[in-house]
Formats: structure tokens, C-alpha cells, sequence
């Protein structure tokens, strides 16, 4: 008698079952939101894959982080996919997959959405004690697919028992009225989804203040559209000051993102890593 082959079952950390039978209400709340679309979700991965995925996320002490430190922002980055733990990658490559893209073009109203297997400026984030994201509006272009446009955030907050006293909100800001019209906390599988406009001025400036053994950790996933090059125009992340900043702090937020400007232009132009400016940064961070 001929042996039946046990087939695993298919792996679903995204609940289509969950969210697809309230896409339609979810559009019009997501081009309804203002300074431009967002969405902001509860419980938006399978609840055990979430906590499976909070538990492998790398410690600050793990090989592979690029350091984010410079006046605009004070965090940790990944994006090499071969360093991630086992379910997470799994998660990263769902999110990535074709079923979940064309779910996302549906909640946007953006068609042809691609996503992006390299992570750039993607992947894992981690902010600890006193980290911080100044108000920006994020880079519009790939840096190595020069006809990729970028066109929405994805960020999965993964941090159990996060505590709003601490910090750490998303923040969208106006940038014609400079007030703030959204604030959203990094609470445990949570996510926000957001068009990556001129609009989208978002970021936690203020530095955080949970334990020191506690960090804010996010995953990131950036989709992009192909364009026709010669329409294509190229930006790199845009900081911006509060109303409430000093004039020395707001000049210092200036001169920084002309200096991210340019080191985006070289990056760009000369296709090499983060790498050699992260262990830079984190060596004069060291001292």
C-alpha cells in the first residue's frame, strides 16, 4: 500500500481571511486620511507568527546592523534578507510576495506596485534609548533601479509591551501648516501603511525614553512603481525642522540633509553599501 506524502501546510503570516473582506472599507479610510493616505492596523499579522517573529529579532549586539547616527536620526538598520532568523525572513518574504503586492495596490488604489527583494533603506529597524527619526519626507527613487519609484511604506511594529509614555509614535505633520495631524504609537503588531508623497511628512523626532534594555524594533517594506526614466525626478530624504525648534537645531537639521543629499548622489552613482559609513558612524558614536 502506497505511503501518503504528508505535505506542510502553506505558510500565512498575513491573514487574508482577516483583512480581505473589509478591503473596501479600508480604501476609503486610507485615501480619506490626511496629510496624505495612511492606515493605521491592529493585530495585522497572525498573532502567534508576531510573537515568533518578536522573538528572533536580532539584539542590538548581532552582526549586521548599519548605524543611523547623524543629527537626523539615531537608529539601526538591516537589510541583508540571508541575516534574518528563520520565521522572520518568511514573514519578509510573504510581505513580498505577489498575493500581498496586488492586496496592497487594492488598499492604495496604486497599480502595478513591485516590491523590493533588496530592502533598501528597508528591513529591520531598531531604536533604543534616546533614538530618534526627525519630520521627513522619505527619498523617492531606488537607489539602485534608477526607474523604480517609491511609492508606499509598510512598517510592522514588533516590540511586546511597548508603552506609549516612552515615545516612539509615527508622527504625520502638515507641511504647509507645520501641525502635526496624525500620531500613531509602535505598539506590538501594529502597522502602518503610507503613500510616500511630498505630503508624507512623518517621523518620531522626539528621543525615546523606554528602559535601556528595550528597543523599538519595526519591519520596513518599501514598494515602488517602474517608471519611464527621463519623468523620473530623483529626490533624497527630505528633513524637516518643528515650529518649535530652536534656530540652531533647525540649521543643523538643514546642513545634515544636504550632507545625506549628497552621500545619496554618491551612493547612487557608485552603487556601494551602507556599510563603510555605518562603521564610521558607529565608531564616533562609540566615542
Amino acid at each position: 500500500m502506497p505511503q501518503l506524502k504528508l505535505v506542510p501546510p502553506l505558510f500565512h503570516a498575513f491573514p487574508y481571511r482577516k483583512w480581505s473582506p473589509v478591503l473596501r472599507t479600508l480604501c476609503d479610510e486610507y485615501r480619506g486620511n490626511s496629510p496624505s493616505p495612511h492606515i493605521y492596523l491592529g493585530d495585522f499579522l497572525d498573532d502567534d507568527t508576531a510573537r515568533t517573529i518578536a522573538r528572533e529579532f536580532p539584539d542590538r549586539a548581532a552582526p549586521g546592523w548599519t548605524y543611523y547616527k547623524h543629527q537626523n536620526e539615531n537608529k539601526l538598520g538591516m537589510t541583508q534578507r540571508s541575516m534574518f532568523p528563520g520565521t522572520l525572513g518568511k514573514v519578509v518574504d510573504e510581505l513580498n510576495s505577489p498575493d500581498f503586492v496586488a492586496w496592497l495596490s487594492d488598499l492604495t488604489g496604486i497599480s502595478n506596485l513591485i516590491a523590493d527583494p533588496a530592502l533598501d533603506g528597508g528591513g529591520l529597524h531598531q531604536a533604543s534609548h534616546g533614538g530618534f527619526l526627525n519630520l521627513h519626507t522619505d527619498f523617492t527613487a531606488h537607489h539602485y533601479q534608477s526607474n523604480w519609484r517609491r511609492r508606499v511604506n509598510l512598517i510592522v511594529y514588533l516590540t511586546p509591551n511597548w508603552q506609549e509614555e516612552w515615545g516612539g509614535a509615527l508622527e504625520f505633520w502638515e507641511s504647509k501648516s507645520k501641525t502635526r495631524s496624525a500620531r500613531y504609537p509602535p505598539l506590538f503588531n501594529h502597522a502602518v501603511i503610507f503613500n510616500t508623497d511630498d505630503r508624507s511628512l512623518h517621523g518620531f523626532p522626539d528621543p525615546l525614553t523606554c528602559p535601556e534594555n528595550i528597543s523599538r524594533n519595526s519591519l520596513a517594506l518599501y514598494y515602488y512603481t517602474v517608471e519611464d526614466k527621463p519623468k523620473l525626478v530623483t529626490r533624497a530624504t527630505d528633513y524637516h525642522a518643528r515650529p518649535n525648534d530652536s534656530k540652531s537645531k533647525a540649521a543643523l537639521i538643514w546642513l545634515d540633509k544636504h550632507a545625506v543629499s549628497i552621500y545619496s548622489r554618491i551612493k547612487k552613482k557608485f552603487g556601494f553599501s551602507d556599510e563603510l559609513v555605518s562603521r564610521v558612524l558607529k565608531f564616533v558614536s562609540s566615542k
